[in-house]
């Protein structure tokens, strides 16, 4: 059902969709429950904290959190619906594809799964 689909498609993959047909009727179709999967997702993260003793009671600690250090592109799921143009293909980034923040639910796409490359940063001081 997956075919090659040439450089041109995200993940150089598609879901092939002669192989579907739309059920007529009151049927729901044949087609078991998961059947068809979204793309792996693969991301390395790494965090960095180095603490440095000022006195007996005073601690400053830095500390880098890093997301996808490698920025390798996860695709969100395919498109579902068989009327559609684009059924197959992925037309989002996984981080865009699971909910922007706010009031749609979901974290914010940077620190999320997913996401681009990014970098943040931390100060404290402990006493």
């Amino acid at each position: 059902m997956c075919t090659g689909g040439g450089s041109l498609l995200r993940g150089g993959k598609e879901i092939d969709k002669a192989a579907f047909t739309t059920p007529t009727g009151p049927v729901q179709g044949d087609l078991g429950r998961n059947t068809l999967r979204a793309f792996g997702a693969n991301e390395v993260d790494l965090a960095l904290r180095k603490e440095l003793k000022l006195g007996e009671r005073l601690t400053f600690q830095v500390r880098g959190d890093y997301f996808n250090i490698l920025n390798h592109p996860n695709f969100g799921p395919p498109t579902n619906y068989l009327s559609s143009p684009l059924f197959g293909q992925a037309t989002q980034m996984l981080g865009t594809s699971l909910g922007s923040g706010g009031q749609n639910g979901g974290l914010n796409p940077l620190y999320q799964i997913g996401g681009p490359r990014s970098v943040q940063a931390a100060v404290k001081f402990l006493f």
